[in-house]
């Protein structure tokens, strides 16, 4: 492809963009293939021969499309939102252009500057410390591509950190300490790793939070059979719940334990605190405080495309002590000098993209003032959900309603509530495959909280308006009076 071909290109795929977007809303929010429908119709082997690419183009449309689920559509109330703007798009397009692995200033020093800009503007955007700022010299933020991957590099971080302060630690003796609400992000670090996890109670008095209490104790219990925690992942907004752990508790409990790091995953919560008046509901007073290092991603709530997670730490060296492999093939005498960051070693991989373009991109568009727009939407639109479950005889809320997550169920009636939870249980679990069922026309999620099946409700799409969701619960409370009327 020359460059009027790729120009040609590019200007029918931005066309085809605009149309995707502009009818994504009658489209089904879930794909409706059959497992092995593409493989199943591709050919088993590449072309022998290279093809016209407006036949490739063409395919796209016909076969990539019918198996996407439209994470974007406005009926889409899963997991947590993904977020996709035409800036991003933009930003990624840019960005490929330019395509560099960036593993070090020299490679393009555009790449790394822009970074630290805005990572700094980001952290000024959610209330985090003077600590947290690359700006200090001493700290500072970067770009991953997950909020896993940010935790895996946090503990590796942690237990590089811990070992130099006890040189006698043995390798089966660390523990990293989550809660059982903590997304599985911790699990995967303990895997990659080979170390244990403990994932610590919580209980539904106290919100799904993680206690300083129950910390204190399970601390005491491990130390006292010769276990070493090293690091705690604390949580604002836990994906099966929403709970927002007890973070000045916790950091209170670890003010005795000073080896241990302290890791806040707000993956979808953290860009909140763009809002002032949600801060204190995240306790951001408790990160700028305790903790050594703090993740939200921009690319759940955040307004920019896939991938972009921020990580942000209160001290860099902590990182670039477990991370840093400078080969003499990649030395430069601005490295050397301490004069630039080499953002390499601040994460688990050598090369990476240029994410802060996008981000860029998105910020400068979207200003503060729309960003906490977007944000304070997605509130405002889960507290009309919440209130039509109050309102509701035949529903109820099983956590108070956080952000834009909102966990209800189905009431279930005398002669079902009288065979115990399990029975409820499986009426939510009935009413849920039903909903799947209708998955064209909406799309949300179950969970299991402490033995309690729950079904999720999220909201933070960018084109989700209130009509969309009173549809969504018209479809809701259709489908529950049809599995009701089936007992």
């Amino acid at each position: 492809m020359d460059i009027e071909a790729f120009r040609k290109a590019g200007y029918q795929a931005i066309d085809r963009i605009c149309d995707y977007y502009a009818s994504m809303h009658e489209r089904p929010v879930v794909s409706q293939v059959k497992p092995g429908y593409l493989i199943e119709t591709l050919p088993e082997n590449p072309p022998e021969h290279g093809e016209q690419f407006d036949a490739i183009a063409d395919d796209f449309q016909k076969l990539i499309l019918p198996g996407i689920t439209h994470w974007q559509h406005p009926n889409f109330f899963a997991y947590f939102p993904t977020a996709n703007t035409f800036e991003g798009l933009l930003g990624d397009l840019y960005s490929s252009s330019v395509a560099n692995p960036t593993f070090s200033w020299l490679a393009s020093p555009a790449c790394t500057e822009l970074e630290q800009v805005v990572m700094d503007w980001a952290a000024k955007l959610f209330g985090l410390g003077d600590q947290f700022l690359c700006k200090s010299k001493v700290g500072g933020g970067v770009i991953q591509t997950t909020a896993s991957e940010g935790a895996i590099a946090v503990c590796v971080a942690a237990r590089t950190r811990y070992q130099k302060l006890h040189p006698d630690a043995k390798l089966e003796d660390l523990v990293i300490y989550t809660s059982t609400q903590t997304h599985s992000l911790g699990t995967k670090a303990g895997l990659v790793l080979g170390l244990e996890v403990r994932a610590l109670e919580v209980k539904a008095e106290d919100e799904y939070a993680l206690r300083g209490s129950t910390l204190k104790e399970a601390l005491e219990a491990d130390l006292a059979r010769g276990k070493r925690p090293f690091v705690v992942i604390a949580t604002v907004g836990t994906t099966s719940s929403g709970a927002v752990d007890e973070l000045d508790e916790i950091g209170e409990v670890l003010k005795d334990y000073p080896s241990i790091w302290y890791h806040v995953d707000a993956a979808w919560a953290g860009v909140a605190f763009a809002c002032p008046e949600f801060r204190s509901a995240g306790k951001l007073d408790a990160v700028n405080k305790y903790v050594h290092s703090f993740c939200t991603n921009f690319h759940k709530w955040g307004l920019v495309n896939f991938d972009a997670s921020a990580l942000w730490v209160t001290d860099r060296n902590y990182l670039t002590d477990a991370l840093d492999v400078t080969p003499e093939f990649l030395r430069t005498k601005q490295h050397d000098a301490g004069l630039v960051v080499d953002y390499r070693n601040w994460h688990l991989g050598l090369g990476r993209r240029f994410r802060s373009l996008k981000v860029w991109f998105v910020l400068r568009s979207y200003g503060i003032e729309g960003f906490q727009r977007h944000i304070r939407k997605g509130i405002e639109q889960n507290a009309y959900f919440a209130s039509l479950v109050c309102a509701s005889s035949e529903f109820e809320l099983m956590t108070k309603p956080y952000l834009g997550l909102s966990l209800f169920r189905l009431k279930a009636p005398e002669s079902v509530t009288a065979q115990g939870l399990a029975a409820t249980n499986d009426l939510n679990r009935a009413l849920y495959s039903r909903l799947m069922e209708d998955s064209d026309k909406l799309y949300i999620t179950q969970t299991l909280l402490n033995g309690v099946i729950c079904l999720r409700f999220a909201i933070g799409a960018q084109r989700t308006e209130i009509e969309h969701i009173d549809r969504a619960w018209k479809v809701i409370k259709t489908s529950a009076q049809a599995i009701v009327q089936a007992l």
